[in-house]
């Protein structure tokens, strides 16, 4: 798969993408990442990419210009699933959208900051727009790597164990079970026999059982329950 990134601020990119599952599958060959700096396309000496709000207001906007100028160049030159914008007002991001984007070839996303992007470039170029929580950030960075890695992790061959990934939290609408390690009483704490039985149907159903408990009391919403007040 591949992601191309538009920003202000590519510095911010860099490191959250160049370390383990996700370096590991730029190295495999199995992820690419572009990352273009928006200000090389920015108008006049300063290479402005923001200005003033129409009818006044605090705070700037990312102008029209440079952003049609790499997007046209960006769009002539692949082919997009999802021209992505990273907005606070976007549709919330959850794990059914993200298994949807894995199976896309290629995905375009565009850091919003200061007050955001013209409207005049979401309604021409954007086709999904993705918040990733109920706050606001400097910018759209932060929230562009959380995108590329909760879809890189999806894409096969990138987990050493692929069936990792389907028992995620939130996938099938529910949180993951608990789980522990070695050694088998920590402190006076004990791992649930279950787990030691070598049982493996058994185990598994513990750990549904264990799934469905834990949304029920942490996320009734997944299930269609409402929020507890």
């Amino acid at each position: 798969m591949h992601f191309d990134i538009i920003t202000v601020l590519p510095e911010l990119l860099d490191s959250p993408l160049s370390h383990s599952i996700m370096q590991r599958a730029k190295d495999d060959g199995l992820l690419t990442v572009a990352i273009h700096d928006l200000r090389k396309y920015g108008i006049g000496k300063h290479r402005s990419v923001d200005d003033y709000q129409f009818g006044g207001g605090a705070g700037m906007v990312m102008r029209c210009e440079p952003l049609a100028d790499l997007l046209d160049k960006l769009l002539a030159a692949r082919t997009y699933d999802e021209v992505i914008y990273l907005t606070p007002d976007g549709e919330r991001f959850a794990q059914r959208r993200a298994n949807q984007l894995s199976l896309g070839e290629n995905l375009l996303l565009i850091c919003g900051h200061y007050k955001g992007i013209d409207q005049r470039i979401r309604d021409a170029y954007v086709t999904l727009e993705i918040s990733i929580g109920d706050y606001v950030l400097s910018g759209g960075e932060l929230a562009a790597a959380v995108v590329v890695d909760a879809v890189g992790r999806l894409l096969p061959g990138v987990l050493n164990d692929e069936t990792s990934a389907l028992t995620d939290s939130f996938q099938d609408d529910l949180l993951a079970p608990p789980v522990y390690t070695r050694p088998a009483e920590w402190r006076g704490r004990a791992v649930p026999p279950i787990l030691l039985s070598g049982n493996l149907p058994a185990i598994d159903e513990w750990r549904e059982n264990e799934a469905e408990k834990r949304t029920r009391e942490r996320r009734p919403d997944l299930l269609g329950e409402g929020l507890k007040d």
